[in-house]
């Protein structure tokens, strides 16, 4: 285990299901866990090609484990779980506040995608173009999609990924001035996630 404090972040290069039971509960999960669906093999949805470098690290060969998702909704007062219709067998409670996330992508790839939210409140669409992201890691989020599903917990100081692949909500949750802790597995995503979290830190205070 590889463990990086950058300003307010906590950064762990391991696998979550060793790290989660030794955290405390935080104030909300905003994660997008592997589907299932393999898109490991391929970057920036090249439906089925391998990375760039040719490596293929598999990270998205399975769901995560039901013990991961039990984790989540009983150690966080909150949570935004991306792409959840992937994980129906996983015990989410019935909630009002699903997010419609229109990608405005057109084409053969999807016109959006589903977001769990522990809001008990009404459904809400946020639109933010997918292809106006420089991908870094094949599922990786526009960090402006991220910022909006966290804006919607604004009592939320603690925000926990454990998904984390290339620091996209820990990016977001600095841009917020959160506090943020972030999990993964692969040294490669890990190393990326770190220094965008770094610069990210770096830029908000040139700002201030």
């Amino acid at each position: 285990m590889r463990i990086e404090t950058i300003g307010n972040a906590t950064l762990y290069c391991a696998d979550c299901r060793e790290v989660l039971p030794t955290l405390p509960k935080v104030d909300a999960v905003i994660t997008d866990p592997p589907y299932g669906i393999g898109e490991s093999g391929g970057k920036a949805r090249t439906r089925g090609k391998r990375e760039a470098n040719h490596e293929r690290l598999e990270w998205d060969n399975e769901t995560p484990p039901q013990d991961v998702f039990d984790w989540i909704l009983w150690n966080s007062k909150d949570q935004a779980i991306f792409g959840a219709n992937y994980f129906s067998d996983r015990g989410l409670p019935p909630r009002m506040g699903w997010v419609y996330w229109d990608k405005c992508m057109g084409g053969d790839f999807s016109d959006g995608e589903l977001i769990f939210t522990s809001r008990q409140k009404a459904l809400k669409a946020i639109r933010c173009p997918q292809n106006s992201v420089d991908r870094e890691h094949p599922t990786q989020k526009p960090v402006a999609i991220v910022e909006a599903v966290i804006a919607l917990f604004p009592d939320a100081f603690t925000i926990l990924d454990p998904f984390m692949g290339s620091g996209t909500t820990g990016v977001a949750s600095m841009n917020l001035q959160r506090q943020f802790i972030g999990i993964e597995r692969e040294p490669k995503y890990f190393d990326i996630a770190c220094r965008r979290i770094e610069d990210a830190q770096r830029q908000g205070r040139l700002i201030a």
